[in-house]
C-alpha cells in the first residue's frame, strides 16, 4: 500500500456527467496525485433503473436525496413504460422536494418494496465501492474527505427552485462574499443534498460544485498571478454555467445559467456584461437561468479585464480570447483542487 503516514485528503467533485476524484498526498506534486474521472452517480443510478425497466419489473427506490438529471429521467421513463415505481420518502425527494408532487407523478411513497420489485439505492457517494477499486491498486482511502455537489436547496412551497437557489448566492455576497464561507462542516438545513451527503459521510467537508471550481481555478498559474486584481472566473459545467467577479478570495458579483441554453455568442455576451457590471438579474432569470447579483459598492478601481474559463463544457468559450484555466495540468479536476484547498486551510465552518 502507498504511504498513509503523511496527510492525505480524498476530494470528490460530483457533476451531472462525471464524478471527479483526486487524492491529495502531502509532499507530492499535484501532477502526481491519484486522479480519476468516472461516470456521475446519477448516470450510474439511471443505468440501474434502465435495467429494471428492460426486465419489466416494478422499481423500488431506497436511500437518500441525490442529484437528479439522468436518474430522474430514467424513473419517468419507467413510469411511461407502464411499470410501477415505489419509493421511500428520502429517496423520493430526489425527484421533487414536495412529496405531493412526487405522488402526482405516479410514484407511490412506501417504506418497503412490494414483492417482486427490484430495489435501487439512491445516493451520491459510495465510498465502499471506491475503496474496493483503489485496493486493487494498493491504495487506501484517506481519512479526510471533501465532497462537492450542486444543491438547489429545498425551496418553500410555491417558491421557484431557481429563485430559491439564487437567493442563497445573493445572501452570500451580501454577507461579505468570502469564498471560504461556502465550505461547510455543517451545511444549512435547506441544503438538503449536502445534508444527505453528510449523513452518508459524516466527517466530510461539503461544498457546492460551482464554488469548488472557482476555488480550484486558483491553482492555475496565470489566475494566481492576477488574483490581486479584479478578474472574472467562469465554470462551464455540463448542467450549469457559473461566473464570478472576484478579487483575492472575495466574490463581488456572479451569474448562474443553464449550460444547455447557451451558445458561444450568448455566453460571451453574458460574461462581457458581467465584466462591465451591467448584467441584471432579470436578464438572466427571464432567459431561464438562475440570476445575477452584483455587490452595490464594488471598488471603482476594479476593472475585471481578465477572464478565465474552466469546466467540462469550456469549448463553448473557445475563440473568445478568454484564458482556458488548467490548474496543475488537469482542468477536469478543478473542483477537486478547490476542495483540497478548503480542507488544508481549515476555513470551513
Amino acid at each position: 500500500m502507498r504511504n498513509t503516514q503523511t496527510r492525505r485528503i480524498l476530494a470528490i467533485d460530483i457533476g451531472g456527467g462525471t464524478q471527479d476524484i483526486v487524492i491529495y498526498e502531502e509532499g507530492e506534486s499535484p501532477e502526481n496525485f491519484i486522479q480519476m474521472v468516472l461516470p456521475s452517480p446519477t448516470a450510474i443510478i439511471a443505468s440501474k433503473i434502465k435495467e429494471v425497466t428492460a426486465a419489466q419489473k416494478g422499481l423500488h427506490l431506497t436511500g437518500t436525496i441525490m442529484g437528479g438529471g439522468r436518474s430522474v429521467r430514467a424513473i419517468k421513463d419507467h413510469l411511461k413504460a407502464g411499470l410501477p415505481v415505489t419509493a421511500e420518502e428520502e429517496a423520493a425527494k430526489t425527484v421533487r422536494d414536495d412529496l405531493e408532487d412526487v405522488r402526482k407523478s405516479g410514484i407511490i411513497i412506501k417504506k418497503s418494496p412490494p414483492a417482486g420489485y427490484r430495489i435501487v439505492e439512491t445516493k451520491d457517494i459510495d465510498l465502499e465501492n471506491l475503496a474496493k477499486v483503489l485496493a486493487l491498486y494498493r491504495v487506501e482511502l484517506p481519512q479526510e474527505v471533501a465532497i462537492a455537489v450542486q444543491d438547489h436547496g429545498e425551496a418553500p412551497l410555491g417558491v421557484s427552485n431557481r429563485h430559491f437557489r439564487f437567493e442563497h448566492w445573493k445572501k452570500f455576497i451580501k454577507n461579505g462574499g468570502e469564498i471560504s464561507d461556502l465550505a461547510y462542516s455543517i451545511p444549512p438545513d435547506y441544503l438538503t443534498r449536502m445534508k444527505a451527503v453528510k449523513n452518508t459521510v459524516p466527517h466530510a467537508l461539503v461544498m457546492d460544485t460551482c464554488s469548488a471550481a472557482i476555488w480550484g481555478s486558483f491553482g492555475d498559474e496565470l489566475v494566481q498571478s492576477k488574483l490581486k486584481e479584479g478578474i472574472v472566473l467562469v465554470n462551464i459545467g455540463n448542467q450549469h454555467t457559473f461566473a464570478v467577479l472576484i478579487k483575492g478570495q472575495r466574490i463581488y458579483g456572479l451569474f448562474e445559467h443553464h449550460t444547455r441554453l447557451l451558445d458561444p455568442q450568448r455566453l460571451f455576451t453574458l460574461i462581457e456584461k458581467l465584466r462591465q457590471k451591467k448584467l441584471t438579474h432579470e436578464e438572466v432569470f427571464e432567459d431561464r437561468g438562475h440570476g445575477c447579483y452584483l455587490e452595490q459598492d464594488i471598488p471603482g478601481n476594479l476593472s475585471f479585464d481578465f477572464v478565465g474559463v474552466t469546466g467540462p463544457r469550456r469549448s463553448l468559450a473557445q475563440g473568445s480570447g478568454f484564458h482556458m484555466v488548467n490548474p496543475h495540468g488537469n482542468m477536469m479536476v478543478t473542483g477537486c483542487f478547490g476542495l483540497i484547498e478548503a480542507v488544508k486551510k481549515n476555513s470551513y465552518r
